[in-house]
Formats: C-alpha cells, sequence, structure tokens
C-alpha cells in the first residue's frame, strides 16, 4: 500500500480555494451558502501575510458574489464559524470592500450588525436624535367628506437624514478608514433615493397598499422609475438604430447623434435623474403646479451630464504628490513658486493618462437629451384620479398622465409649459420636493485634493471646479489658459491652504442648541417651530390709506412666516450635518468666484455661514493661550457681544467686569441669567464664554490649551482699499488706516454727518427731515456705508433705508417711502463728501469700463460697420473655445442671444453660453469697481493666507475677516499689515492703466459710441483731450468740449463709407426717414407751436451731428483717462494702526 505524501498548509490552502470555486461554478450541482461564504472570508482573515498570494479571491469579490446571490449579509458575518474575536475585523474589511462596490446599503447593514455586536461606544449613543421640522398632510377619505390632518418630515430633510445615518454606521465599522468613509460621503445622492424608494413601495405593497387607489408621491414616483427605465433603455436602442441608417433613408433631424450621449448614464440613472428633476422644477420659473418646457429641458439635461462627469471622475483615484511642507521655501520665493509648478505639471499629467473626461455639452445637446428623456416620462407616468359621481353616488377613478405639455400666454407671448396633474399637483403642495442635499455639499473626512488643475481638486470622486462661473466659456477658457501658462500657481496653493485647515464640532455649543431646538422655542437667532406673531388686523371702516396699510402689512406677515419655515429648514440641516460629524476632524474645501474670493464648496456647514454654523465649529488643533492670547480672547469675546467701539483695555475691562455673568453662560446657558443671548453674535458669544471658562477654571490658564477661532476684522475693508490706492488722509482715518488712540467707527460719523444736515433742512421746513431728526442711528446708514464702495446705487440706498426705517417702531405707519428718498440722498451726498478720493477712483474705474467696453481690435472695424447694415448675416455661429480673444473678459456681461432649437417636446429658444454675443457695456461699467475692489480684497487674503502657512499659523477667513488661534493673533497681525502694505506699496492703479494700455493697444471705439452726453461731461472733467484737425474740429461739433486741434497729429482715424451707407446709418441713428419733408410738414401745420417746432429742429440737427461721427474712430489709449491723483496718506502707517483689522 502506497504511504500518502504529508500535506503542506499551501495545498490545503489551495484545496479548500478550488473547492469552492467548483461549488461556485456549479460543477458540484452544488452551491454556496451564507456558511460557506463566512468560512471562505474567514480563512482570508487568517491566511497568513506570505500566503496571501495562494488566495485566488479578494474580500470584494467574495462580496460581490454575496450580493449576485442575495444573500443576507447579516447571516454571512453572524455564522457560527466566526468567533467574536475575529467578527469586528472581518466586518471592517466587508465594509471597505463594500465601499469600493459603491454598496452604502451593505456598508449599513454591516454597521448595524456591528452596533449590535461591540459594546464599544460611539459617541452618538448619548446624543438625542434631532426634532425634525414636520409638515402638514392633508388626507382626504375615499368619499371625499373628511379630512385628516397628519405631521411628515418633507421629503429633503428624510433624504438628508438616511444617508447621515449610513455614513454613522460607516462610522462605527470604519473608524479609522477615513479614506473608504470619505468616498461613501460622496457617493450620488440618487443611488441614496433608489433604496429608499424601492424600499418603501415593497412596504407599501406588503401592507395591501400596492394597489393604485390611495398612493402617495413616493409610490408613483417608484411606479414611473420601473416604467420609465425600461421605456428609455428600449428609446435608445431605437434611436442608435435610427443612426445606423444611411442619410438617404432620412433619419429624424432631432435625434441625428443624440446616442453617444445618452448611453453615457445607465437608464436606471436616467430614470431617476429625470423624475427627481422634474419634481424638483415643480412651481419653479412664476409656473403654477408646473414649469417652463425651456427651464424643464435645459435644467434635466444639465443633470444628466453632471451625473455623468461625476461617475467618470470616480473612476480615477489619483495619487498626488504631497503639499508643501513648512520647512521648505516661501510660497513667495523663486524656488517656492517653482516648486508649486512642478507639483501641479506632474499631477496634472499623471491625471492626463488616467482620466476619462468629455467636454462640456452644448444647450441644445442638454435641451434635446432633456426633451427625449421628458417625453418618454410623460408617455409611462400615470396617476389615479378619483372623484365621487353625484348622480350615483359612487366614487369614479381613472388613469390619467401625471404631466402633459401644454401653452400659456405671458405678458403676450406665447409661452411652453409642461403642467403637473391637478392630483399630483395637490400631493405636491403637501410634500414639497425641493432640491435634494447632493453628499459632496457636505464637509469632508480627510483633507482636500490639492489643486493642481481648474478642474482637479477639492473633492477625491466627485467634479469640483477652481472657479465658479455661470456658464461662462470666456471664463473658462481664461482660467484654463493661465493654468496652462502657470500663473496661477499661487491661486491653488491659497486654495490648499484654505482647504487644509482642519474643523471639529463643538458639542457644548452643539448640545445646546440641539436642546434649544427640540424645545420648539426661538433662541439665539434660532427660528420657533410655530410662528406666533397674530395676523395683521384691518380696521373695520378703513380709509383707502388704511386699507393699503394693511394690505402690506398682511403681505409682509405672509413673507416672514413663509421665511420662518425656510429657516427652520435651513437649520435643520445644519443640525442634521453637524450630529453625524460630532468626534470627527473636518475639512472645507474651496473655491473661487471670478473676482477670487474664496468660498467654502459644502453650503450647508461652514464658517462663512451664520452665527450658528460658526458658534459650531472650532478648530480640531489647540494651542496655550500664554498671555497674549488670553488677552485676545477677552477682546474677542467683547467683540462677539457688541463691545468694539471701545480700545483694546476697555473691552478687556468690559469682559472682566463680567466675568460672573460669563461664567453664569457657561455653567448654566438655558436655566441661568443668560447673558450669552443678548449679544450681537449668541452661539459665537457663548461658544468664546464656554472658552474662557474653562481657561480661567484650569490650574493655569496660561497654559490652557484652546481650539477656539479668533477674529480680526477690517474696517469697512471695501473702504480701506479705496483710501489706500488713493492716498486719502481723511478717509484712511475714517476706516482706521492711521493711527489713533480709539477705533474709528466710519458708520457713526456718517451718521452724525447726516444729523448735521437734517437740522439744516429742519429749518428750511423739509417734512421728512422734521420727522428724522434725532433718529437716524449708525444702524440705519451702517449697510448703504458698506454698499457704496461696492456700486449701491441710489434705488438700492433706499431700498436699504426703507428696511431699516420699517424697522423702527415709531415708523411703522409711516410714509417710508418719503423717508428713506430723503435719507438716501442725504446718506450717499455725505459718504461722497467724507471720500471723495474713493469717489474719484470709482469715477476712473467706471469710467475705463465704459471705453473698453465699447472698443473693438482694430482688424474689426470693416465689421463694426458692417453692423449698420441690417442685411448681412453672421457667418459663424460659435467663436471656437481655443481661439477666444481675451478683451472685455474682466467680468462675465454679455447680452445673450437666444436660439431656436427643435426637441421631442417643443420648439424651444435658449440662451447659449456658447454663442458670440455683445457686451453688456453698462453692467460692465457698473459692475467694474466693485468686482476691483473685491479682487483686492481677495488678494489680500491668499497673500495672508500663504504666508500664515509658511509661518506655521492655522488660517481661516470670510472674506475681510480672519481667524486664527488666540495665542498667534499677533503674529497674524503683522502678517495683514505686511501683504496689505505690500499690495498697496505696487502701484496698483498705476499697473492697471498699465496693462489697460497693452492689452487694449491696438483697438478703437466708434465716435457714435461715444455721443452721449454723461460720456462726455466725465472724459471731460477727467481730464481727457482727444487731437484732431482743423476740419475734424468743425466736423465733431458733439464732442467739442474734449477735442484739442493738433494739424500734425490726429486721434481720429476715419474710414471711407459709401453714400447709401451713410444714409442708411442716418436711419439706424435718428430714425427719420426724411428730414427736409418731415421738417416742411411740421412749418405747414398749425397744430403744432414754437416749441415743438424748435424740438424738431433740434432733433434735426442732432442727426446729422451724430452723422458726422460714423465712419470715425479714436484709439481707446487716446481716450483713457490718466489715473486720479495720490493724496498724501502713506500705507505704511497702517503698522502705527493698532485698530485696522482688530
Amino acid at each position: 500500500m502506497a504511504q500518502r505524501e504529508p500535506q503542506t498548509s499551501e495545498a490545503w490552502l489551495g484545496k479548500m480555494w478550488d473547492l469552492y470555486e467548483s461549488l461556485e461554478s456549479g460543477n458540484a450541482n452544488l452551491a454556496p451558502t451564507p456558511g460557506t461564504y463566512a468560512l471562505m472570508i474567514l480563512s482570508l482573515l487568517r491566511t497568513p501575510a506570505d500566503l496571501q498570494s495562494l488566495c485566488p479571491f479578494t474580500y470584494k469579490e467574495l462580496l460581490s458574489r454575496i450580493t449576485v446571490r442575495e444573500y443576507d449579509i447579516k447571516r454571512v458575518v453572524s455564522d457560527r464559524v466566526i468567533s467574536n474575536e475575529d467578527g469586528p475585523q472581518l466586518i471592517k474589511e466587508l465594509s471597505r470592500a463594500a465601499v469600493q462596490l459603491n454598496l452604502p446599503s451593505l456598508v449599513a447593514e454591516l454597521g448595524e450588525t456591528h452596533a449590535m455586536a461591540t459594546v464599544q461606544a460611539d459617541i452618538l449613543d448619548t446624543v438625542p436624535e434631532v426634532r425634525p421640522v414636520l409638515k402638514d398632510v392633508v388626507t382626504k377619505s375615499e368619499d371625499g367628506t373628511e379630512e385628516t390632518t397628519t405631521k411628515e418630515i418633507p421629503f429633503n430633510l428624510d433624504n438628508l437624514r438616511r444617508h447621515l445615518a449610513q455614513i454613522n454606521f460607516a462610522r462605527r465599522v470604519l473608524p479609522d478608514d477615513l479614506a473608504a468613509r470619505q468616498k461613501l460621503l460622496e457617493e450620488s445622492v440618487y443611488d441614496v433615493a433608489v433604496e429608499r424608494l424601492e424600499h418603501e413601495a415593497a412596504i407599501l405593497n406588503n401592507i395591501g397598499v400596492g394597489s393604485s387607489f390611495g398612493r402617495d408621491i413616493r409610490q408613483w414616483m417608484w411606479d414611473w422609475h420601473t416604467k420609465l427605465k425600461v421605456r428609455l433603455e428600449e428609446e435608445v436602442k431605437n434611436i442608435q438604430k435610427l443612426e445606423a441608417l444611411p442619410a438617404k433613408r432620412g433619419t429624424r433631424k432631432i435625434r441625428n447623434d443624440l446616442s453617444q450621449y445618452l448611453v453615457l448614464v445607465r437608464p436606471e440613472r436616467l430614470s431617476l435623474i429625470t423624475i427627481m428633476e422634474i419634481m424638483r422644477l415643480q412651481g419653479s420659473g412664476g409656473v403654477s403646479q408646473g414649469m417652463k418646457t425651456t427651464r424643464a429641458l435645459i435644467g434635466i439635461g444639465r443633470a444628466i451630464e453632471a451625473e455623468y462627469k461625476a461617475q467618470m471622475c470616480k473612476k480615477n483615484n489619483i495619487a498626488l504628490p504631497p503639499l508643501k511642507h513648512s520647512a521648505e521655501p516661501g510660497y513667495f520665493s523663486g524656488l517656492g513658486y517653482k516648486n508649486l509648478l512642478e507639483r501641479r505639471v506632474v499631477a496634472a499629467r499623471h491625471i492626463m493618462d488616467s482620466e476619462a473626461w468629455t467636454s462640456n455639452w452644448t444647450q441644445v445637446t442638454r435641451s434635446q437629451v432633456g426633451g427625449l428623456v421628458i417625453d418618454c416620462l410623460m408617455d409611462v407616468a400615470k396617476v389615479v384620479r378619483t372623484a365621487l359621481d353625484k348622480a350615483t353616488g359612487q366614487v369614479v377613478s381613472e388613469e390619467q398622465p401625471a404631466f402633459y405639455h401644454t401653452y400659456e400666454h405671458q405678458r403676450g407671448q406665447k409661452l411652453g409649459v409642461i403642467r403637473f396633474n391637478q392630483v399630483l399637483a395637490e400631493a405636491m403642495a403637501k410634500d414639497n420636493l425641493r432640491t435634494t442635499l447632493h453628499p459632496r455639499h457636505l464637509p469632508m473626512l480627510v483633507a482636500p485634493r490639492p489643486w493642481v488643475g481648474p478642474e482637479s481638486g477639492g473633492y477625491y470622486y466627485n467634479k469640483s471646479t477652481a472657479m465658479r462661473y455661470k456658464e461662462s466659456v470666456e471664463q473658462a477658457s481664461y482660467l484654463r489658459h493661465a493654468s496652462d501658462m502657470g500663473n496661477v500657481e499661487l491661486i491653488y496653493a491659497g486654495l490648499d491652504v484654505l482647504g487644509s485647515t482642519p474643523w471639529v464640532i463643538n458639542q457644548k455649543i452643539f448640545d445646546v442648541v440641539l436642546e434649544v431646538w427640540n424645545s420648539g422655542e426661538g433662541l439665539g437667532k434660532l427660528p420657533p417651530a410655530v410662528y406666533a406673531t397674530p395676523d395683521p388686523v384691518c380696521p373695520p371702516d378703513a380709509s383707502p390709506k388704511e386699507k393699503a396699510l394693511y394690505l402690506y402689512n398682511l403681505k409682509s406677515h405672509s413673507q416672514e412666516k413663509a421665511n420662518n419655515h425656510s429657516k427652520r429648514c435651513n437649520v435643520n440641516y445644519k443640525i442634521e450635518i453637524a450630529r453625524s460629524l460630532l468626534g470627527d476632524k473636518l475639512f472645507q474645501p474651496h473655491n473661487l468666484d471670478f473676482r477670487g474670493r474664496a468660498y467654502p464648496i459644502p453650503p450647508h456647514l461652514n464658517h462663512i455661514g451664520d452665527d450658528l454654523s460658526r458658534g459650531l465649529l472650532k478648530f480640531a488643533e489647540r494651542k496655550p493661550l500664554g498671555e497674549r492670547g488670553l488677552r485676545w480672547l477677552k477682546i474677542h469675546l467683547a467683540n462677539l457681544y457688541g463691545y468694539d467701539k471701545a480700545n483694546f483695555d476697555e473691552r478687556v475691562q468690559f469682559v472682566e467686569e463680567r466675568l460672573d455673568e460669563i461664567f453664569d453662560s457657561a455653567t448654566e446657558p438655558l436655566t441661568g441669567r443668560g447673558w450669552w443671548k443678548k449679544a450681537d453674535d449668541p452661539w459665537q458669544c457663548l461658544a468664546t464664554c464656554f472658552e474662557l471658562h474653562e481657561a480661567l477654571t484650569s490650574d493655569d490658564p496660561l497654559a490652557y490649551a484652546s481650539s477656539q477661532p479668533v477674529h480680526q476684522d477690517g474696517t469697512c475693508n471695501g473702504l480701506q482699499h479705496y483710501a489706500a490706492l488713493g492716498g486719502d488722509s481723511r478717509g484712511a482715518q475714517q476706516v482706521n488706516l492711521a493711527a489713533g488712540e480709539r477705533p474709528s467707527d466710519v458708520y457713526t460719523y456718517v451718521a452724525n454727518m447726516v444729523e448735521l444736515q437734517i437740522v439744516k433742512d429742519v429749518e428750511s421746513g423739509n417734512p421728512a427731515a422734521i420727522m428724522l431728526q434725532n433718529k437716524v442711528s449708525r444702524k440705519v446708514v451702517k449697510q448703504t456705508v458698506m454698499t457704496t464702495v461696492y456700486g449701491v446705487t441710489y434705488i438700492g440706498a433706499r431700498e436699504q433705508i426703507e428696511k431699516q426705517i420699517r424697522a423702527i417702531d415709531e415708523f411703522k405707519d409711516a410714509d417710508s417711502w418719503m423717508l428713506s428718498s430723503y435719507l438716501a440722498k442725504a446718506v450717499l451726498g455725505c459718504i461722497g463728501d467724507l471720500f471723495s478720493g474713493a469717489k474719484d477712483i470709482q469715477n476712473w474705474l467706471t469710467l475705463s469700463a465704459r471705453l473698453i467696453a465699447r472698443a473693438i481690435p482694430e482688424e474689426r472695424l470693416p465689421e463694426a460697420l458692417d453692423e449698420f447694415n441690417r442685411s448681412k448675416q453672421i457667418k459663424t455661429e460659435y467663436l471656437p473655445v481655443d481661439k477666444l480673444k481675451k478683451e472685455q473678459l474682466t467680468s462675465p456681461y454679455r447680452k445673450t442671444k437666444r436660439k431656436q432649437v427643435m426637441t421631442k417636446v417643443q420648439t424651444v429658444y435658449i440662451s447659449d453660453p456658447n454663442l458670440a454675443s455683445e457686451v453688456n457695456s453698462m453692467k460692465q461699467a457698473s459692475a467694474f469697481p466693485p468686482n476691483f475692489i473685491h479682487s483686492l480684497d481677495a488678494t489680500h487674503m491668499m497673500l495672508s493666507a500663504l504666508e500664515c502657512q509658511t509661518q506655521g499659523l492655522t488660517f481661516a477667513a470670510v472674506h475681510d475677516s480672519y481667524w486664527t488661534h488666540a495665542c498667534n493673533i499677533d503674529q497674524m497681525s503683522t502678517i495683514i499689515r505686511d501683504t496689505f502694505i505690500a499690495l498697496h506699496s505696487s502701484d496698483v492703479l498705476g499697473k492697471l492703466r498699465e496693462e489697460f494700455a497693452e492689452r487694449y493697444k491696438n483697438y478703437k471705439i466708434p465716435l457714435i459710441d461715444m455721443k452721449s452726453v454723461s460720456l462726455i461731461k466725465a472724459l471731460k472733467t477727467s481730464g481727457v483731450q482727444v487731437k484732431v484737425s482743423k476740419r475734424q474740429a468743425e466736423e465733431l461739433s458733439l464732442l467739442e468740449s474734449i477735442l484739442v486741434v493738433d494739424n500734425a497729429k490726429t486721434a481720429v482715424t476715419e474710414v471711407e463709407t459709401t453714400e447709401e451707407d451713410k444714409q442708411q446709418m442716418l436711419q439706424e441713428v435718428s430714425g427719420l426717414e426724411d428730414f427736409d419733408e418731415e421738417l416742411e410738414e411740421v412749418v405747414d401745420s398749425e397744430l403744432l407751436d414754437k416749441a415743438e417746432l424748435a424740438k424738431k429742429e433740434k432733433k434735426k440737427d442732432q442727426a446729422k451731428a451724430q452723422m458726422k461721427l460714423l465712419g470715425k474712430f479714436v484709439t481707446l489709449t487716446d481716450v483713457l483717462p490718466p489715473v486720479p491723483k495720490k493724496g498724501d496718506f502713506r500705507v505704511e502707517a497702517i503698522k502705527a494702526s493698532q485698530y485696522f483689522f482688530s
């Protein structure tokens, strides 16, 4: 008998996997059981590292096969072969695999199993649930005679809570694997929605509510989804067949080449996106019980495009070079900048090799894709409508389309709309489906991906853009070009610094907020659960004026009531998100707007938000206070309370005199005396009370490790930049650029100036001045003063002031329009007198923008003339993205063109951002000054962020409010001043004018575009003079005030035009067919007086004078106004100003 050879571990392991594969293949007429999978997973866990290569399957592959066989994962992990010691580790490995397979429901199930099997405490175990906002849901009985009202969580909030619940389960099983949890955090909201709808539909069917009678919105949506995905799958196949036919057979035009877009997303996702988006758009655009067809087509097309790109982004798990260490060269050294550029180039090249990306879809493609899926939805989506037959008394049911297409007239135009069936619209009124919250809008659990390109950075599995722009092809192209040239490395580095700041939820604040929220009370700017203000009452015998006032108050009351509900929902989001992230370290990825201002991408809970959001967040890193840090913490508390106009010593004294109140607030925030509740920023004030109390009651207050952010805020920062640009000594004193013993308050100063003006007007008997005397406070004028530098108009100022006046009880029933009109003029006049330097610079920026917006390249002169000839057709429709000129791209303001597009639903007119369109010179001019100042404060912030990173400081910012640890405030204050001086020592306006002159050196302005009286006056005031010949001076009488005769050199270029062209242009300019004949008719008429005759004569002369301007151009650089003369203030003086930022 032959002796058996001894078996090694390798041999036994191989045989075990062979046996498993035999079961899996079905060759043994047997199938693996849950116990089989438990055994195989356990063998993976226990196999030594040196033998792992012998295991042909991974956790991911085994889990995939378990799901294919639809085995309950709980049965697998609870099998008897798995010990209590192996269970937790095995669940972690399977959870990682579930994340890789994009199966969030399995992660949740494993988390539940882990929670039941482990005794390890989770931070949320002792935290109460958040009381959700509830909506009243009214249901009718079958015969329609009775109504019952129940409470229900709104759809979007319910969706968020379910998603956050999955994240909480993931934390239980993957507490240390932040990368896997981050991937789960970014998974698409559509996956969550599918599982929820499917689960609820199954429950309804199980309890016998699966018939068509009595269905709710969610069940309808699930039915539509199951039918639509099948219909879309068939439709895509039919389109592919049609497109394969020869052209002579005649495929339908609207379907040409659509399959390449429709196959990008699975039918299941196409179906759900269509349903979710059309429900979200209900009631939008001023259409009740429906939406505009164009809005629906574009919106759904864009959503499908975004989902495809998100899916593509998930495939690219790209490893990027690490961030710069503080020991390396600074950002502003040549070597430091070179390192930034090399890091980005290497990472970008790696991305190009592994990222399958696509160009943006056109509006035409979006509308046609949207039209196709909506057409399919309208075909398959049905609802059952019931009514009581009055003749028979029986309930009659009928299946009807859920959506239908029709037309309505608005403002004299025929408008295509998609309407909801009446029964669906009524149900929607009870369950408002607003924008569903995408998980990518949550803070991150790991440091954001470093920015290495315009669309490469921030989130790991979802597309993020470095700049926010609204469908601006020009801005996107400009950013890509600048990025390719290596000109935005410091911008990318600054975004990385802002995003790398770690945060945590302040649990003490959260506990108080949650208690107040669940009680339903309104406290600390938290809106109450029940809006208690009674409805206004109309007097019995009201006069017309009283009735008008009543209607106004009723409208305001209804709006405030709706706002209260909206605020409750908003706060509910914040609290739910904060609860789910308790105990975790958070990161806020940032991007920019086109001005350079940085914003956190997660919108619902970030430090740039309201007082509640800021109070809930604190730095994850702690640093010892030290003597200076403790002083700054006290100053910070005084600022938050509202005592911020005193000097620093007085602020410290203010806090020290109220330590008893502060300690009471910290120990009994809700049951004590509530000193913190009276603060300007109550939740931030309470957070600082907690921090100061802990520090002062510790063994060594100076050694206490603090994590409370402390702020340094600019004093009306826009005016600070204007004063520095213009060297305005008087303005600099008012905004704390110049040193002073006490902080200046520009708002109080302006209010006092207005009061002096009111006293003068009272003497002349002005009724508005009489009513307002001694009533103008700092608060009334603050917003107008703050926004003046950002281009607020008289109308905007009047509206701002009217809002403040209505808040004063004494003026509640007064003529607020009259009072606000008077006060707006007074405030704007005082600001102009106080900040004359700022006004000069603002006028210079506006005038420069007006001229540039009217300028065109020299090579376009013939085309510019042809624009007067309406018979000429534009040959090209699109500007190639790679050939876009850089001119006039400072701001994204253009006159949009509409284009006709045929879709399956209707012919629509869309505004396509890809179409070449004319610059909107008015918007461009009015927006340029505030945008330029915003870009300066953004630059100052970025420079400060980079320098803080180099010096090892934690840094966060809210535009002109800079945050760091209390112990580092002095160091950050030095950095803020140094970067501000560096910025304004570089002759900003002079360099800007040089850039204008270089960029637009060959640009011409048609003289016909300079005929405006206001423009000519502005040019004259700024000192612009145009050299012309004597003959030209005689012809150009309209521009007489800015002309200088110089026969040796003329700045005006003339282009030959035919007499026919001139006559055509003349008609365009004047609107008169034949001046001489019309004038004769006027003379012969005895019905018109001499004044009317003179008016006609003047119009004729003006038209002839304007005709002389046609065909003539002036070089832009010859009329570009000089930079306003700078005053005597020197920016270096801010080093001596302790209240510059405070």
